[in-house]
């Protein structure tokens, strides 16, 4: 039995449009292991990274809200603790590396300094312990000739050393729980696929929990061993990864994989998805993919819940649920 780092129950985010408030994340559920990594996947949009930020107890007031369900991050539920806490737990048990390096950095600061900061807060170092063992994490991360790289600025450096560098004071003090938001969006494939093996590495290594957000599904293979797929602020699909990719349940899911283009056929066209995610003020009262769904039909202007499509697998369609248990049923 794995170690449980991280439960999220019912989770629920509003934000204020007007005078009402209207949630962008609604319902969220799951859990998360020790030495596991969880990709939360959706089109822009979705709630992925709302998601991530209210883990971290960083949604914006007073235009945002966590207004229900219960965040337990090894049984200590994040929603009752107070800011001073937060503050202690933020950078040490649990980290995050945002998407864009650049606007997370601080550009006066050389990278050296920024990731002793984290241990000189959370571990009590001096200065000189603190530098040593900063020096040692980017080493670690792969930085080259980390030592004479140690006072330079995040301008002198690449967008994937950037990226390197937001690793490095992520993993600083060794966190149960690691999140990442699209760490690899702005990067070219060669440099993606050098830090998703060096995340993989360090997660092995240090035994940490993962929720890794993305869009992209190929950097999901190459990861994750579970998905969960957002829409519209709701987990419409929760599987293991072999099992998403070889029988997709929910229609929305089906419809991701529909526009990976297929590197086997010299001729095709690229599929899209119709419509857009609904705005948060005008969400439909049934499945909140109805509008967007080619197997649209009665029953889907019911609100829809999780079921179970296969043993592990979970899916918000009644349609594709009751098509797995009659396939199941045949069997």
């Amino acid at each position: 039995m794995r170690e449980q780092v991280l439960r999220v129950e019912d989770l629920r985010v509003e934000f204020r449009i007007g005078a009402e408030w209207y949630p962008a994340v609604d319902g969220v559920s799951f859990t998360l292991d020790r030495d596991e990594t969880l990709a939360l996947v959706g089109e822009s949009g979705c709630g992925k990274s709302v998601t991530a930020l209210s883990i971290m107890g960083l949604v914006p007031e007073p235009s945002g809200r966590v207004s229900a369900g219960r965040i337990l991050l090894d049984e200590t539920d994040l929603r009752t603790v107070d800011e001073a806490k937060f503050e202690r737990l933020r950078g040490d048990r649990m980290t995050m590396i945002f998407q864009e390096p650049m606007t997370s950095l601080n550009p006066v600061l050389s990278i050296g300094s920024q990731v002793a900061e984290a241990l000189r807060v959370h571990r009590g170092l001096s200065r000189t312990d603190a530098d040593a063992k900063a020096l040692a994490v980017l080493e670690e991360v792969k930085i080259p000739s980390a030592r004479q790289r140690f006072h330079d600025y995040p301008h002198q450096f690449s967008g994937g050393m950037r990226q390197r560098v937001m690793i490095a004071m992520a993993l600083a003090c060794e966190p149960t729980l690691l999140l990442a938001d699209e760490p690899t969006t702005a990067l070219d494939v060669t440099i993606q696929a050098q830090v998703l093996g060096l995340l993989a590495d360090l997660k092995e290594r240090h035994g940490m929990a993962m929720l890794f957000i993305t869009h992209n599904l190929g950097v999901v293979a190459q990861i994750a061993d579970r998905v969960a797929v957002m829409y519209a602020g709701q987990i419409v699909e929760e599987a293991p990864v072999q099992e998403i990719f070889s029988r997709p349940a929910h229609p929305y899911t089906r419809a991701l994989f529909a526009t990976i283009p297929r590197l086997d056929r010299t001729e095709q066209s690229l599929a899209a998805i119709a419509g857009r995610v609904p705005p948060l003020n005008d969400m439909p009262k049934g499945c909140r993919f109805a509008p967007r769904c080619p197997l649209c039909r009665e029953g889907c202007e019911a609100p829809q819940v999780l079921l179970a499509a296969a043993p592990r697998h979970l899916a918000r369609c009644h349609i594709a649920t009751n098509a797995f248990a009659k396939e199941l049923a045949r069997a």
